[in-house]
């Protein structure tokens, strides 16, 4: 088992990541068998494709590798690194390309959604964005990718692209590819605004009141939680009490998640309750929750020598692993190479 996984290094994670993959990666990592491996990666290439400030970018991703690490990604367990620094990916997205049709591409959900209108006005990198997704995982041989529901129809994509560059090049006892199944995590909580809870919770909403940052400190995360948007009900006993109420709800799944039990059992807990005592409760459970998180954040950050040296070694682990698939790659489409 191969578990490979990617997150765009666009700034500081935030509550709804930690709870929606990363802790769930952090798991799949401790969970992990003899001979089993997880790789995750920053996306740093699938961050060109969109307009994007350069140092921005750069400070992102050393952010980004330092909140995963803070998270509980522990890099001697599993492989961490940023794309850039494996220039195989793009390699075999080059090579894919032959093999991805067009009809494929234009009929992803996201490209419609990103594109827009004015699709001529895209980059080509946005269009093609999907094949570097199927490069990502076919390169390592991935037998597992965690997906939620806006991913499922790219890792389609590329077993797609797997099975017909098998069908093409390779025979079918020594297929080139493995083609990856999908991993839905078993609680992956959809975390929504704290603002508005029919909207995710996300990092380009205008309004930082919005969002927990996992670098938050305690004042900061109380008084979020404290102003965060509700309804003068109370707390329901029973689940059902909840329909119609989506900041409630948004509220109570965090609380929820945090401490790995159920909607019905914090509503057990704090039914008949106004907010005036769940948010405190919930604010607290915030705080104690990530406090350790913060501090390991902020003294990974001012170790610059340290995270570059994560990445680096975590590159060179990636290299070692990407190699041989692109060398079989390149062999079956016939290509010599000196």
């Amino acid at each position: 088992m191969r578990v490979v996984s990617g997150i765009q290094p666009t700034g500081n994670l935030h509550l709804g990541n930690y709870l929606g993959a990363i802790r769930n990666w952090v798991r799949m990592q401790d969970d992990l068998g003899d001979g089993e491996q997880c790789l995750f990666f920053l996306a740093d290439l699938h961050a060109i494709s969109m307009p994007h400030d350069p140092a921005e970018l750069h400070k992102g991703t050393l952010e980004m590798a330092a909140a995963l690490v803070a998270c509980g990604i522990d890099p001697s367990r599993s492989v961490l690194f940023n794309q850039a620094q494996v220039p195989q990916h793009a390699e075999l997205q080059w090579l894919l390309g032959g093999t991805a049709r067009m009809g494929w591409l234009n009929r992803m959900t996201q490209w419609k959604d990103k594109a827009g209108k004015n699709r001529e006005g895209q980059s080509v990198a946005l269009f093609t964005y999907p094949v570097l997704q199927a490069a990502d995982v076919l390169l390592y041989q991935a037998t597992h990718v965690p997906v939620g529901e806006d991913q499922k129809q790219h890792l389609e994509l590329a077993r797609d692209i797997a099975q017909k560059f098998n069908n093409d090049f390779a025979s079918e006892d020594a297929p080139v590819f493995t083609l990856p199944d999908p991993i839905v995590p078993p609680q992956a909580a959809r975390i929504m605004s704290l603002r508005d809870g029919m909207a995710k919770m996300s990092k380009s909403d205008p309004s930082e009141m919005s969002r927990v940052n996992l670098a938050d400190d305690a004042d900061t995360v109380m008084k979020k939680v404290k102003k965060a948007k509700t309804d003068p009900e109370p707390l329901p006993s029973e689940e059902g009490g909840l329909a119609g109420r989506p900041e409630a709800l948004n509220l109570v799944t965090i609380y929820a998640a945090l401490t790995d039990g159920s909607v019905a059992n914090v509503l057990r807990d704090f039914g008949g309750e106004g907010f005036g005592k769940f948010k405190p409760a919930l604010g607290e459970l915030l705080v104690e929750t990530l406090r350790p998180i913060s501090e390991r954040f902020t003294s990974l950050l001012e170790d610059r020598e340290a995270l570059d040296a994560i990445l680096a070694r975590g590159a060179a682990q990636a290299r070692e692993i990407a190699v041989p698939t692109l060398t079989k790659t390149y062999e079956a489409l016939g290509l010599v190479r000196g």
